[in-house]
């Protein structure tokens, strides 16, 4: 099954339907594949094999993609924080293609040969209008490539995941219910094109029928002010957004009441942060979402009821759960996996491996899964008794003292304890006598941190080989825009930081 299908019933059982945007200028599902149509038979006529997009959130952005499924051709939306350098490298990877850029990032673009410039306005104006043509129809065999997005790159050079309709529409069909949303009901996406997130949420608002508003670039002021004005009644963020979210609207008295439902993932998720929004936002239902792009998003939430339960339980084994990505979804089996391969027991921390119709596990021109169907995610986790999942960050980050892997996941767990901290990361950094040290960074609400209390801590809960032995204070710690600490980047500053110390 193809993704513009997602669409196409969609318009077919409520063509009047508002579909994207707002006001006066929004698109009813009918006119939304309209425009989709005409861009592609547009793109057809390119004769390019990839269609890749530079720019800034928009109704272009759901137009394009759905028009790439009727086209045939890959979606490749690239990430516009790159520095130029590393965004060229990626423009010359997806040639030959035709390339729909934001007017002002042109000048950013070199020439490259195979790739064909489109400024944005150009193609809003000429290629989105008009009267659409005869239904575009496909063939059903095969299993096309629908989107080729390039990974974050955090810790190593970006890899082109491949994701093709047959795994996507798995997702959205064994997670949405056709048409489930209220005529009334309309999501905010704030999260950019070249993340999951940001494919995910066009393709299921679509097929539950939900009207999408974009927010161009975040800023909680922004954010805070559409969801008000829209009536946003469905939202996504990432950790580092809502508490700022939270700030404005204590500040503003802004309340939100059409607000049903608030997701969040991408990143740890501070347990004062999501108390505090609970308590701000008591009518919304808040969810943990935890996916990678290899999946075509979620594969383990925690929903609503987990999170009132977590913390209104005095059970210690309950309570921890608000720090989990809950259960696996029915449509995915998940096994954590010791280096042997064997399955670990509950409790026992080891590789989470998932296996499912929407796991495409795949790479440009390399398979990364098993031939059984299983894809080794290259994140650390476990199960509790119940079957949450806990994950306790990327197998890379482990570090290894002295031939001891330890997991910064429970140390930083200890930290976040202490109200003074507002965040933190511990990382291993090369030592001559373990190989690795263990140091933590943080950032303090008062400026003063008592780090000889955080270490007894430490040593008190875990051990003294866990406790960190350098402590650095920051300002505010690196992320990338969709909530990823970027743990390489802080990791080499503190090496010449200690280095030079």
């Amino acid at each position: 099954m193809r993704t513009p299908l997602l669409l196409d019933i969609a318009a077919d059982a409520c063509p009047d339907r508002p579909a994207l945007g707002g006001g006066e200028e929004g698109d009813d599902f009918a006119s939304y594949r309209a425009r989709a149509s005409c861009v592609a038979a547009w793109l057809a006529a390119q004769g390019k094999a990839n269609t890749a997009f530079l720019g800034m959130n928009g109704t272009a952005l759901p137009v394009l993609l759905f028009a790439c499924g009727m086209a045939g051709t890959p979606f490749i939306p690239l990430n516009y924080r790159l520095a130029d350098d590393d965004l060229n490298k990626l423009v010359a990877r997806s040639a030959p293609s035709t390339l729909i850029v934001d007017d002002d990032m042109l000048p950013r673009i070199a020439p490259t040969d195979g790739v064909t410039l489109i400024a944005r306005s150009d193609f809003e104006a000429e290629f989105m209008a008009g009267a659409p043509p005869e239904k575009i129809d496909l063939p059903e065999a095969g299993n096309e490539i629908a989107v080729l997005l390039f990974t974050s790159g955090t810790t190593g050079d970006p890899k082109a995941a491949v994701l093709r309709h047959a795994n996507l529409t798995s997702y959205v069909m064994s997670t949405v219910e056709f048409l489930g949303a209220g005529e009334e009901e309309a999501a905010l996406i704030s999260v950019p094109s070249y993340h999951i997130a940001g494919i995910s949420a066009i393709l299921t608002a679509a097929y539950g029928g939900r009207r999408i508003v974009y927010l161009p670039a975040f800023t909680a002021e922004d954010w805070v002010a559409t969801c008000a004005a829209e009536a946003i009644t469905h939202a996504m963020v990432v950790p580092t957004m809502l508490d700022r979210i939270l700030d404005v609207m204590e500040r503003t008295g802004e309340t939100l009441p059409a607000l049903r439902a608030l997701s969040y993932g991408g990143g740890k998720m501070p347990e004062p942060v999501i108390a505090r929004a609970l308590a701000k936002l008591p009518h919304v239902a808040f969810v943990n979402a935890y996916g990678l792009t290899e999946t075509s998003s979620t594969i383990a939430l925690l929903g609503a009821e987990d999170h009132r339960a977590a913390f209104a339980s005095d059970d210690p084994a309950v309570r921890r759960r608000i720090a989990s990505v809950g259960q696996p979804l029915p449509s995915i089996e998940l096994e954590i996996r010791r280096e042997d391969g064997s399955p670990c027991a509950p409790g026992e921390q080891g590789e989470i491996h998932v296996r499912g119709e929407q796991v495409s596990g795949e790479y440009l021109h390399k398979k990364a899964i098993a031939d059984d169907g299983w894809f080794a995610t290259s994140d650390a986790g476990w199960l509790d008794e119940g079957g949450y999942l806990f994950v306790e960050g990327r197998l890379d980050d482990v570090i290894v003292r002295g031939g001891e892997n330890i997991s910064p996941g429970e140390i930083e767990d200890v930290l976040r304890s202490f109200d003074d901290i507002a965040d933190c990361a511990v990382l291993g950094i090369p030592c001559v006598q373990w190989g690795e040290k263990v140091v933590a960074v943080i950032v303090s609400k008062s400026g003063q941190p008592d780090t000889v209390a955080m270490a007894a801590a430490i040593r008190a809960k875990l051990r003294s080989t866990k406790t960190p032995e350098q402590w650095f204070v920051r300002d505010a710690l690196p992320y990338n825009e969709t909530g990823k600490l970027l743990r390489r980047v802080l990791k080499a500053e503190l090496a010449a930081e200690a280095c030079a110390g």
